[in-house]
């Protein structure tokens, strides 16, 4: 079965790297892609259309499934006309508070939805494994060290989120410390965060556990979006055929 997707935030730096990825697959078909502005342009021979005609679009291309990698407003607004639709979606936005994340949950229960801060498969083979390091490493200190380019919005990542909650259910933590300065030493049951934002760095997460004379560094480097942007395709390929409900991208991996 080929794959009808469409495409949001066609002309941010995920978006562009979805065209790219889905342009070149035989097992999908871009049927439509949206910016706010698009401004006459193309991506990858793909015309791009205002995000204001999203609903049309949905109904008159009826795409099978959605990826999305906007910001959490738009990503809910996006979502719920696909729950409306019958459309699968798949998101890779981050920073969602409270409330979108219900609204996330809340389109699930009529389409698949797909969630995830990262799609690369290293990083969820990191995730796998930092649960296990705490807990054959108990009363080592934890940082974690996450490294994006300038323009980067929410800090901690999501990434950064996914793998410090992998951390606090393996090991007894009862705070997270961002960053340090002045009189600031390390507490009992802390994990130290810290966000450096720079350049055009892609994506880099660190792990640092530390005791006993000993340390144990686990890193993931992305070293190009592409990666991701392959991963959101996979995901949205494998979702068009799931039931409604909410997914990970390791339910993916799983298969």
């Amino acid at each position: 079965m080929t794959v009808r997707l469409g495409v949001t935030g066609a002309t941010g730096r995920m978006g562009r790297e979805v065209l790219a990825a889905a342009t070149g697959r035989e097992d999908c078909e871009v049927v439509f892609a949206v910016n706010r502005d698009p401004d006459g342009e193309t991506v990858d021979g793909v015309e791009i259309e205002p995000a204001s005609e999203f609903d049309s679009l949905v109904a008159d291309r009826e795409p099978t499934a959605v990826i999305d990698f906007t910001g959490p407003e738009s990503a809910v607004e996006y979502a719920e006309v696909c729950a409306d639709a019958g459309v699968a979606y798949v998101t890779g936005t981050t920073g969602f508070d409270d409330d979108g994340l219900e609204a996330l949950e809340a389109a699930s229960e009529d389409v698949p939805v797909l969630h995830a801060p990262n799609f690369a498969r290293g990083v969820q083979a990191l995730v796998n494994v930092v649960g296990e390091a705490v807990q054959n490493l108990p009363g080592y200190d934890v940082e974690l060290v996450e490294t994006h380019h300038n323009g980067k919005r929410d800090a901690p990542s999501g990434t950064a989120n996914r793998l410090l909650e992998e951390i606090e259910a393996n090991g007894e933590f009862t705070e997270r410390a961002h960053g340090r300065e002045g009189d600031a030493p390390r507490e009992a049951g802390e994990i130290g965060v810290h966000a450096l934002r720079a350049g055009d760095i892609t994506g880099e997460h660190e792990i640092i556990l530390a005791g006993n004379h000993e340390e144990v560094r686990l890193t993931h480097r992305a070293e190009d979006r592409g990666v991701f942007a392959a991963g959101a395709v996979d995901a949205a390929v494998w979702i068009a055929g799931q039931k409604a409900g909410s997914y990970d991208f390791a339910d993916v991996i799983a298969e």
